[in-house]
């Protein structure tokens, strides 16, 4: 069975490769977590008191885009209205509870996508589908369905082009009738090239949802291989993770995941044609954490050398021992060779374990033919044997002094 061609917004969304989630609302003034509401024993008249101390104060749009752009983010999908209810954007009269109605005083989706824009960020909008405040949820379900359709429809017609909306909730009530035609039929009508992706949610990883959706997701768990021969659309596939163990901010969360971690998981996440979308909670006027901002830092220090490895790049069907892997550029004119298990040269009084420093490693099916080979990060020539569809090629490790977690080699095609 064929496989289909991707139309020209979701390969976009794809070449993109990496991406920036930001969580935060009224609950971020609580520092426990984006579900406070529901995870306490608290009413929502008590909880809507949060409402009256959001000023917003310490929110820099610009600061958070040039934080992901400098992390080599390509896009950022930013939690307009959580299943709290709060919005960040104005609701035109639709609801007072927004944040222009409140101390802030400000529409701040208005500058996180003046922010996207000036920087060459792509802003995509996330939107609970799930909503505690709105008693219709509840009690007049095609009512609400209404109210979420008209929030949408500002989202798309008030902020220029977008680059998608997120949605997540539809898991909450999976019996009932969403009336998904009619929500992205108000897309395609105000935004016809902006990615679709509703959430199917940490039981239902790489699900297919409804005809329009454009990527499927992978919360919080490793992408696999799409299997898109005999699809009716090509769908992209992308992956939510947070840097912690909570995506709104928790102040007592110190479960913080390594940036070697990360790096491997955004590398894990392109070996298979998937995105990353990773998390920051902001804090609870809106300012970002320095230990936050600093694991998005050595991401970019990572990316920095290595970027090219990572955007405009597809699966490979090249085999090696795992998890070694190779991507080839959308142009054919390289493969790149992803490492994670080389070892450290140096001497053994300050090299824990192994000091071997270099082996030869292979890649079985490798059906192209190929000029040289050489480091991405020092431009070192590798010397290499082809034949058979095997490339073997003797993979020197880290010099004392270097250690990148996963090092990436640019195999040259020939013309």
């Amino acid at each position: 069975m064929a496989i289909p061609v991707a139309k020209k917004y979701i390969a976009d969304f794809e070449n993109m490769g990496f991406g920036m989630f930001v969580h935060w609302g009224l609950y971020s003034q609580v520092g426990q977590g984006e579900w406070h509401f529901h995870h306490s024993d608290i009413t929502m008249d008590e909880y809507k008191k949060l409402f009256d101390t959001f000023t917003a104060e310490d929110f820099d749009a610009e600061e958070m885009v040039l934080m992901a752009k400098s992390a080599g983010c390509k896009y950022i999908t930013l939690t307009t209205r959580h299943h709290e209810g709060f919005s960040l954007f104005d609701t035109c009269g639709l609801s007072d509870f927004d944040a222009p109605h409140s101390p802030a005083k400000r529409d701040l989706v208005r500058e996180f996508v003046d922010a996207c824009n000036k920087h060459d960020i792509v802003p995509f909008f996330y939107h609970t589908t799930l909503d505690w405040y709105q008693e219709s949820f509840e009690t007049d379900f095609d009512a609400y369905l209404e109210y979420l359709r008209k929030s949408v429809e500002i989202l798309c017609k008030n902020y220029g082009k977008i680059g998608g909306l997120w949605f997540d909730g539809n898991w909450s009530k999976p019996d009932a009738d969403w009336k998904e035609d009619e929500l992205y039929a108000t897309i395609r009508k105000w935004q016809p090239e902006a990615m679709i992706i509703n959430n199917t949610g940490l039981a239902e990883l790489g699900r297919l949802g409804h005809p329009e959706i454009d990527s499927v997701t992978f919360e919080q768990g490793r992408p696999t291989p799409m299997k898109r021969a005999g699809m009716p659309k090509y769908l992209a596939a992308e992956m939510c993770y947070t840097i912690n163990d909570h995506w709104g901010i928790g102040d007592m969360d110190f479960n913080y995941k390594s940036p070697a971690e990360l790096i491997r998981t955004l590398c894990a996440c392109r070996k298979v044609g998937a995105n990353l979308l990773l998390n920051i909670g902001p804090t609870a006027q809106g300012g970002i954490d320095p230990f936050q901002k600093a694991l998005f830092g050595i991401i970019g220090k990572w990316v920095k050398v290595f970027g090219e490895a990572i955007y405009e790049v597809k699966p490979y069907p090249a085999y090696c021992t795992s998890p070694n892997f190779a991507l080839k550029a959308n142009d054919g004119s390289a493969l790149y060779l992803f490492f994670t298990d080389l070892s450290r040269g140096g001497s053994a009084h300050v090299v824990a374990g192994t000091t071997k420093y270099a082996g030869a490693y292979s890649f079985g099916d490798v059906t192209d033919e190929i000029e040289s080979v050489h480091w991405i990060d020092n431009g070192e020539e590798l010397s290499f044997l082809q034949g058979d569809g095997m490339l073997t090629f003797n993979a020197k490790g880290y010099d004392y002094g270097l250690s990148t977690c996963v090092r990436v080699a640019k195999a040259i095609i020939k013309k």
